[in-house]
């Protein structure tokens, strides 16, 4: 299997180089940028990038890569700040650009070899730039492969095996992106387009059989994509050996426990133990409004739950959990740890000290490689194609304290919110859909009487990884539908309000 190394010095676009890289069939991952010449010998890729990032090269202190690496005769290609760290090593000339370039730019083709096969020269094309410093002078032995109106814009030396683009190939808005990277991968490293999911699949059921041999598995299952398709693939390998654990805490959406126990007991035939712990993270949230201490609390209680109902299972060695590769790659930084927003919306995990081999086969894909592997494996769409649902559930969707009426009336609104976007064709269309319930009233008139009731925020947002988001623009009639069945029908609701905020600046989630 051919394997891309990606270092990363910092892009906001770096797990989007990664995923349209598996998306081309080729297995990848992405380090920091210390990784040395020793290290990437062991790794042995098939061709290493060099991500963007938001540093300048000549700056002191700013990231690098081991000169050692260039010299190597693995293909590399160089992004943005990744081309001038290759210039800078190998003796060219990086400084401030006299005119900086944002946005799309147009890239004019001077020699049609190595990134640019299949396009032809002095053909232009449109292309992303985000950067203010420049090239003007390449390193010894490089040739300049294309120019915009102010720079240099990608150099190559096929003797050393070494691209370099000045804007990024990897976003939607360069026009041609996909044509380079795939000459990258496919033309000049020669890598083999064998990460599917039927392999992914064959080679996790070999592991966890080695891995497991004839000990019992327990999962923490949540009915969400990542819990589910980990429990599948599990099943796959060991069968009865696995015992899954579901833990109803009363924070779920309306009839989300029975749903769960029908799919995976009837359809699936999985064994499930439910535990029915809603009193006690009601008991454990009373009077609690800030929303960090909600979830601690919700995490903590989790904890405790999962821990006493696994040691009803002395004999199990493993736990399994759902972790995804964006959450391995986000623990390591270029410059240190991000600011954190929020708690992490997943709840499980356990004590360190637990007593559990964990097995995490998912902890090498992204999102929508999890969906495919669940198709591979005959998961109803029902669950595959399910929205993300946060671990401390409606929890965080009541703004203010959680009780148990507003929990009921939450869960009225979100059923009758999903039923008419799912009604209306809409559901697949949206990454995530909810509703939050306000900590305001409303004046309202229902039936010729003042009330003074409920105002709940619809939210609707699209997404191709939830790292960034935009509100979807629902027909005007579908919205006006359903308001009318909220209003209708769930009792303490008189007014229905949509958010149309983007992330950044808002999150997808209110608390």
């Amino acid at each position: 299997m051919s394997r891309v190394l990606i270092l990363d010095f910092g892009s906001q676009f770096t797990q989007l180089i990664a995923r349209q890289i598996r998306e081309e069939g080729v297995f990848c991952e992405i380090h920091p940028p210390t990784r040395d010449s020793i290290w990437v010998q062991s790794f042995d890729p098939a061709a290493i990038i060099l991500s963007g990032g938001p540093a300048s090269v000549y700056d002191e202190g700013v990231p690098t890569v081991d000169p050692d690496l260039l010299t190597m005769g693995v293909p590399i290609l160089g992004i943005c700040y990744g081309m001038q760290v290759i210039a800078n090593v190998l003796g060219g000339e990086v400084k401030q650009a006299e005119r900086r370039e944002y946005g799309r730019a147009e890239l004019q083709i001077k020699t049609a070899q190595g990134l640019f096969k299949g396009f032809s020269s002095g053909e232009s094309t449109q292309v992303w730039m985000s950067h203010g410093d420049s090239l003007p002078n390449p390193p010894p032995g490089f040739e300049v492969l294309g120019t915009t109106e102010n720079s240099v814009a990608a150099i190559g030396s096929e003797e050393r095996a070494i691209w370099a683009v000045q804007f990024h190939p990897e976003v939607a808005h360069t026009t041609r992106g996909d044509d380079m990277l795939r000459n990258f991968l496919f033309e000049i490293a020669d890598c083999s387009a064998d990460w599917i999911p039927s392999n992914i699949i064959d080679h996790q059921v070999r592991t966890i059989q080695e891995q497991v041999g004839s000990a019992q598995v327990i999962c923490g299952l949540s009915g969400g994509v990542d819990s589910s398709v980990a429990a599948a693939l599990v099943q796959r390998a060991v069968g009865d050996q696995l015992t899954c654990i579901f833990v109803d805490t009363g924070l779920l959406r309306k009839g989300e426990r029975a749903s769960v126990e029908a799919v995976f007991t009837e359809h699936m035939g999985m064994r499930i133990e439910v535990v029915d712990a809603a009193d006690q993270f009601l008991d454990r949230l009373a009077g609690i409004e800030e929303p960090e201490e909600k979830r601690v609390r919700i995490g903590h209680t989790f904890i405790d739950v999962f821990e006493e109902a696994a040691g009803r299972h002395g004999d199990a060695r493993f736990l399994v959990q759902g972790t995804l590769y964006p959450d391995v790659i986000e623990s390591v930084s270029v410059s240190g740890p991000s600011v954190t927003i929020k708690s992490h919306h997943n709840v499980g995990g356990l004590r360190p000290d637990h007593p559990f081999e964990l097995i995490e086969p998912l902890r090498e894909l992204f999102k929508d490689e999890v969906r495919a592997v669940g198709d591979e494996l005959g998961l109803s769409k029902e669950i595959v194609g399910r929205h993300p649902f946060p671990g401390p559930g409606l929890a965080i969707r009541i703004l203010g304290a959680v009780t148990e009426d507003k929990l009921s009336t939450l869960q009225n609104v979100d059923a009758i919110y999903l039923d008419e976007i799912q009604a209306a064709g809409l559901y697949d269309d949206i990454w995530q859909a909810f509703a939050v319930l306000l900590p305001v009233r409303a004046v309202g008139v229902m039936g010729d009487t003042r009330t003074y009731e409920n105002v709940v925020a619809l939210r609707a947002v699209t997404s191709r990884d939830g790292m960034t988001a935009d509100w979807f623009a629902f027909p005007h009639d579908v919205l006006a539908r359903i308001s009318n069945r909220i209003i209708n029908e769930v009792k303490g609701v008189n007014r229905v309000t949509y958010d149309v905020s983007s992330k950044p600046p808002a999150t997808i989630e209110w608390e």
